[in-house]
């Protein structure tokens, strides 16, 4: 889960989301899932600001960042629950400075990203050995934005037969201020070409999601304001062109929505609407939608903030969100908002039909 929005929350409830909850293996596809929490002994992981994680299925070890501080987690499944291992991971040169950190695993290759925005550019290093080593890169597209930057990748779209000494595209996505642009990495990270517009301030406005590609190539970038709906910049041909397309149902919000990509290239969205936590599913890039559903619905959800979502087999996606059934503004820094934050996860086992919403927070 990435804290990237306009929306700030307590200290005491962004520093929980510094915890990973795992679900636990072997729980029935038709039964609620169940999670554990696991959080970084000190000294580690006192800095909760702006968290993600990447999952390297090649060596089962989970990738987090948080401020400054990269760190990896090993879990031992032998034991009942599972026990996780934390090591202190950093780059020095990703462990600097730095106005927005950023991380991102790619599944298949198992290579890891760390970004650290330095106004057009970024900081960035890889590494291909769960931060036993690294390898700094460029950093950013030529002419990048100066905020909000992402780091995704997957699979050359038609067009490209491959890249130069890595299987797949990296993507570097940032705004300016209303503008956002997207360059590719054809090396693995270590350049960038330059970057391309995905939409004009007529179409969209500046704060988007993260990218996520899909296993055809297709690129996503989720927008939380795209005239009075939500929307996501698809491109099919390796970021050349974007293409904006809306969310039917949505209404703009305050947060921005997180895109998950099954094997089947199904796209999940999970985002706010009117306060409400939501999901839609695309089978066809994003020009047709399910209608939304209210997936906070069974604990009364009002206030929704920081959705993530992640797919895997084509009926199956998680979308996890900080919510509260407290009624108000609760976007807002008021001291007077009662509202209490928990993190709640909502899973389908039928590609978005019906969803189970679960309390993971203890």
């Amino acid at each position: 889960m990435s804290l990237r929005s306009d929306v700030r929350l307590p200290a005491a409830a962004a520093a929980a989301l510094f915890s990973l909850a795992l679900v636990t293996p072997g729980q029935a596809a038709s039964g609620p899932p169940v999670y554990t929490n696991y959080t970084a002994p000190a000294p580690l992981g006192q800095d909760a600001g702006e968290p993600t994680l990447g999952v390297n299925w090649n060596t089962g070890n989970v990738m987090f960042i948080a401020g400054l501080q990269t760190l990896r987690v090993t879990f031992n499944d032998a034991a009942t629950p599972a026990t996780a291992t934390w090591t202190d991971v950093s780059y020095p040169l990703t462990s600097l400075t730095t106005t927005d950190p950023i991380l991102f695993t790619d599944p298949q290759t198992g290579r890891t990203f760390v970004s650290q925005l330095l106004g057009k550019t970024s900081l960035m290093a890889h590494t291909d050995d769960d931060g036993a080593t690294w390898t700094p890169g460029m950093g950013s597209g030529i002419n990048s934005g100066v905020d909000h930057q992402s780091v995704g990748g997957g699979p050359f779209a038609p067009g490209l037969l491959g890249g130069i000494g890595y299987p797949h595209t990296v993507y570097y996505c940032s705004q300016d201020i209303a503008l956002a642009q997207c360059a590719v990495s054809l090396d693995g990270g270590l350049t960038f070409g330059l970057a391309v517009p995905i939409y004009t301030l007529l179409q969209c406005g500046g704060l988007h999601g993260h990218i996520k590609v899909a296993p055809d190539g297709t690129a996503y970038v989720p927008n939380k304001g795209c005239g009075n709906q939500q929307g996501v910049a698809v491109s099919s041909n390796n970021g050349l062109t974007w293409t904006v397309r809306k969310i039917p149902g949505t209404v703009t919000t305050n947060s921005d929505p997180s895109a998950g990509v099954a094997d089947d290239g199904t796209l999940y969205i999970g985002t706010v609407s009117n306060g409400r936590p939501v999901a839609a599913v695309s089978r066809d890039q994003g020009r047709t939608w399910s209608a939304p559903v209210d997936v906070g619905a069974p604990f009364a959800i009002r206030n929704a903030v920081f959705p993530a979502v992640v797919a895997g087999d084509p009926d199956r996606a998680a979308f996890a969100f900080l919510g509260t059934p407290a009624s108000g503004d609760g976007t807002s820094e008021s001291p007077t908002f009662a509202g209490v934050w928990h993190l709640y996860i909502a899973t389908t086992y039928d590609g978005g039909t019906t969803w189970t919403t679960i309390d993971a927070t203890p």
